[in-house]
């Protein structure tokens, strides 16, 4: 295989059958440790939810902790309060549980 003049390379039908290209896929091209890395949308993202999996700490389903996160933010930016005010006092027995939201009750 070779770069022709103006630096297209031609990928071979076998090397595409193997990597699961199909023709019109949209491809994503980037260096990796001096290796040129060709690979579909599809083929990274599933690259990327593998690698946040290996890395996950946390516990339960990262959707629905990033799910929490969210809600949070907006509940935040909706009242004016920040991420803090949300976490209970560790020294707080009711966990905050006296606030009440609706204090027409």
């Amino acid at each position: 295989m070779s770069v022709n003049n103006q630096g297209r390379v031609t990928i071979p039908a076998h090397v595409r059958r193997a990597a699961g290209i199909e023709p019109g896929d949209s491809v994503l091209i980037h260096v990796e440790d001096g290796r040129v890395v060709i690979e579909t949308r599809a083929q990274l993202a599933a690259r990327v939810r593998r690698e946040v999996a290996a890395a996950w700490e946390g516990t339960g389903s990262v959707v629905d902790e990033l799910a929490a996160e969210r809600r949070a933010e907006a509940r935040a930016e909706a009242g004016g309060i920040t991420a803090a005010d949300e976490r209970p006092d560790a020294d707080d027995a009711t966990g905050g549980a006296d606030d009440d939201p609706d204090p027409e009750r």
